[in-house]
């Protein structure tokens, strides 16, 4: 395919996800990275909206998501204590004399423009006026009633199309995630459809579906440039999506906000899953995503170095209509898109061990599991306590009912501390064993 020489627009004028909503704390400053610009997030208490500047003082070039919410409810800059409202305006300069005719178009902070809906904070990567010109990239159906969305996240070691490819690819999982949410035993031919095509994406159909059938049609939406989703309906149980948003950090790097939605049937399910707290749900979903994590991030880097996504064609064998979407992936950057950051390698790759963070990665940014860490933390260490004081019990009273009761403590909370020991290894990091092959 002959490939044209493309705007960088295409990824620059878009809407992204940067954070769930939940997830952000209202009382002082969030840093995130969107297409290499770094940004600090915000809530500004006199329009009561999230804000986005860039994180740089225009002072003296300092991160403003060092800095703290003033009291006037403005963004202060730590080193000077210059403040910002949300339009980026500098409002305060307390080193200047109240007749100071300092320049206010120097002295401003570039603003990006930001969004909520269904509970998500959205950023326009490009310029703020822009922004309203293009529509949020939002999943219809989830502003139907009834819905059980379950969420996660995780900052993954590659590039957002490389995400994308991967979510795209449906035959991938019965053999790489066999013993997590595949099976050997369900692979075989998958005809893949694609039902249209265009710079906007494309949307496919699996007539068959997962399972050999067992789950119904799946439908396929790829919505440009970082969003896509599977919809099918098991009749008897639920109507599931599987929602994905790939958000470019930087270079070989990206933010997956990875939105399970459920309309059940029947009550009870929807019961159960709600009886399960957030983080042990998260803890579930790292073992998933590092079952291919590790293989994704090589992946890219041998593409790289046989000419990127304008020879995927010819260096990857496409032998079969499985793989339907993943070429149409590539046909669609290659044709509409080009690369999100022109020129730019991959780094080095990284080791296994690496590759298995879970805290920086996803555990610091998570209400739930920051939350759970500090907790697991205390339980760990007052299981100690427990257990010391058992043992001391059962030593002065001996062999007696006091004694035994002594000794039931102390091995109650050897359990407990056991049990936090492997939750919180869980919220800190992989063991780099996918479960296909223990």
């Amino acid at each position: 395919m002959t490939t044209r020489s493309l705007e960088p627009s295409l990824w620059q004028n878009a809407w992204y996800p940067v954070a769930y909503l939940k997830d952000l704390d209202p009382t002082r400053p969030t840093p995130f990275t969107l297409l290499g610009q770094d940004l600090v997030l915000w809530f500004e208490g006199s329009s009561a909206r999230w804000r986005a500047l860039a994180d740089v003082c225009p002072h003296r070039l300092v991160p403003l998501s060092e800095g703290r919410l003033n009291g006037a409810g403005e963004l202060e800059c730590p080193y000077h204590g210059w403040s910002f409202n949300g339009e980026g305006r500098c409002t305060a300069i307390p080193q200047a004399p109240t007749d100071s005719n300092s320049s206010p178009q120097r002295s401003q902070c570039r603003r990006y423009a930001t969004a909520e809906a269904q509970g998500l904070l959205f950023v326009f990567a490009g310029e703020a006026a822009l922004a309203s010109s293009e529509p949020l990239p939002l999943v219809p159906v989830l502003e139907e009633e009834g819905w059980l969305v379950q969420d996660t996240f995780r900052d993954l070691p590659m590039d957002a199309l490389t995400l994308l490819e991967n979510v795209l690819d449906v035959s991938h999982v019965p053999f790489t995630h066999h013993a997590t949410v595949g099976r050997r035993e369900n692979a075989g031919p998958v005809e893949l459809e694609l039902t249209s095509f265009g710079p906007q994406g494309f949307t496919g159909l699996w007539q068959e579906g997962p399972r050999r059938g067992k789950l119904g049609s799946q439908f396929t939406t790829f919505s440009a440039p970082g969003l896509m989703w599977h919809d099918l309906t098991a009749k008897g149980f639920a109507r599931i999506l599987t929602v994905v948003y790939a958000t470019p950090i930087r270079r070989g790097e990206c933010r997956l906000f990875a939105r399970f939605p459920f309309q059940f049937e029947s009550a009870l399910p929807a019961q159960l899953l709600r009886l399960r707290p957030q983080w042990l749900q998260h803890i579930g979903n790292h073992t998933v995503l590092e079952d291919d994590q590790v293989f994704l991030h090589w992946q890219e880097r041998v593409l790289e170095q046989r000419g990127g996504s304008q020879a995927a064609n010819r260096n990857c064998y496409f032998a079969t209509s499985a793989d339907r979407y993943v070429r149409a992936l590539h046909d669609w950057q290659n044709r509409y898109a080009g690369e999100p950051f022109p020129g730019q390698p991959l780094k080095p790759r990284l080791n296994r061990d690496q590759l298995m963070d879970r805290y920086e990665a996803h555990t610091c940014h998570c209400r739930s599991c920051s939350a759970a860490l500090r907790q697991l933390q205390r339980l760990h260490q007052i299981g100690l306590v427990l257990a010391g004081l058992g043992l001391a019990l059962t030593a002065w009273m001996g062999a007696s009912p006091a004694g035994a009761v002594g000794l039931l403590v102390a091995a109650a909370a050897v359990g407990l501390r056991w049990q936090c020991s492997r939750w919180i290894t869980g919220l800190r990091r992989g063991s780099g064993l996918a479960p296909r092959n223990r």
